[in-house]
Formats: structure tokens, sequence, C-alpha cells
């Protein structure tokens, strides 16, 4: 991994929590010890999604939100090559919705990394699926209405291999939990949350460090309902590892 590479040139705010996933990123290919050769990342269009621009790894850059049918199509040619799929909340959970659900059905063994910030930063602030009820935004001023899209409990109903959150503010657990997922053997789901400095003045570092929790250490991931309950929490969101299932199969 280059580690001289320049952050000034990147096009992302001062600030974003996408600088830190780009760090953890850096380290779990490291520690992990793959070969860029061997390596494949795959995206959409966003912010988020120009995560690869900066690694020093092969990468294909997809339309918006079809990241994932590129990423299982270069897995099925290659099944010997480590691909992990990442983009936006809104790239992967709304134009790329259809793709998410389908990917998790057909249980491809690669890994999908979503940066969610609960807004669209790339075109100035509009909700995404996963902004709260009463954000208010440019196209919604009275805030918005519908319930947020819940990946985790989605994914979780799909009876997904394995399905995880982290916080970008913390790396070092961030680091381990994305190193397992990538390690897993079947399709894997991190969902990363972090603040979007600019367009989310609601969902900042401060917000995520106090409504977040880590599940205990008698939390068993293993546990297919209590996943789902754990998945739907919502005074607090619980950070780990929610779901991994005991037989893992590749499609």
């Amino acid at each position: 991994m280059n580690k001289e590479t320049p952050r000034s040139d990147t096009a992302w705010c001062p600030g974003c929590g996408n600088f830190a996933i780009l760090e953890t990123m850096e380290r779990v290919i490291r520690e992990i010890g793959l070969d860029p050769s061997s390596l494949v990342f795959v995206s959409g269009i966003g912010q988020a999604a120009k995560l690869p621009q900066y690694l020093e790894v092969n990468y294909f850059n997809g339309l918006h939100g079809r990241a994932l049918p590129a990423a299982v199509g270069i897995k099925l040619a290659n099944p010997g090559l480590t691909v992990i799929a990442e983009s936006g909340d809104g790239c992967t959970y709304g134009e790329g919705g259809n793709h998410f659900v389908h990917t998790i059905r057909r249980n491809t063994d690669l890994t999908l990394v979503v940066h969610n910030n609960m807004v669209y930063g790339l075109t100035k602030g509009q909700a995404s699926p996963t902004s709260p009820r009463g954000f208010r935004n440019p196209l919604q001023p009275d805030g918005v209405e519908m319930e947020p899209f819940n990946p985790l409990s989605t994914a979780i109903a799909l009876n997904v291999s394995f399905a995880a959150r982290v916080f970008s503010g913390d790396r070092d657990m961030s680091a381990e939990i994305i190193k397992k997922a990538v390690l897993h053997r079947g399709f894997s789901l991190v969902d990363i949350l972090q603040p979007c400095v600019t367009f989310n003045r609601i969902n900042t570092y401060r917000w995520f460090r106090e409504h977040t929790f880590y599940l205990g250490e008698n939390y068993d991931p293993h546990d297919r309902e209590k996943a789902f309950m754990a998945s739907i929490e919502n005074e607090k969101l619980p950070l780990g590892i929610i779901y991994m299932r005991k037989q893992d199969a590749i499609a």
C-alpha cells in the first residue's frame, strides 16, 4: 500500500468521515496482507465511490447504484480475486436497492462496504434512503416524512451471510470488523456510520458517539432472531457484528 498517497487533492470536505474510512481500508489491506494484484474494488457514483481512486488497487467505477452487479460479475469471472464493493447510502440503498436485495440472496463471496452519512453529499444535501424522519434539506424543507430504510434489518430478513455496523470515528474497531468481513466466506455487509460535515448537521461525530453502543461479549451474532431485534433498535444504534450465519455458501 502506498503510504505516501497525497490527501490534499481529494474531492472531500475537510473533516469528512471518508478520510477515516480511507485510512481504515488501507490498514485492512495491509494487515490482511492482500496482494493489490488480486484485489478489486468496485464502486458506483458519489463522494464515497471515489475512495478506490485514492488506493493503490485495481478498481472499477460503475454507474450510479450499479456497483454490485459489476462486483458480482468480476467475482464470477475470476473467483480467485478478493472483491470489495463500496459506495454511499444513496447509491447503494437508493438507486442500487434492487441489486442490494438480490446480491444478498445470491450470497456471492464478496464484501460490501457502505458509507452511510444519511444524506446525498455529491448532489448537495438531498435526503437519502437512510435520512431520519424530520430531516430538513433543499428538496424537503418541511422535513422527511418517510421512515428511514434499515439496511441491516433488511439484510437479516433475507438471511444475509454476514452483517455488521461500525462507526468511522472508531478506526480500530472498524478495521477489525472489516477484516472479518473480507475474510468471511459469503456475502458480507458492513454499514459504516459516518458524518457529512457539510450537509448533515444532525448526525455529527458527537451525535454518533452519543447514539451508538457496542454489543457486549455475551451477544450471539448467530442468533438470527436476536440479531433482527438488535438491527431495529433506534434509540441507540448497536455496533459490531450484528449477524453471521454459521453455515456459509458461495453462490
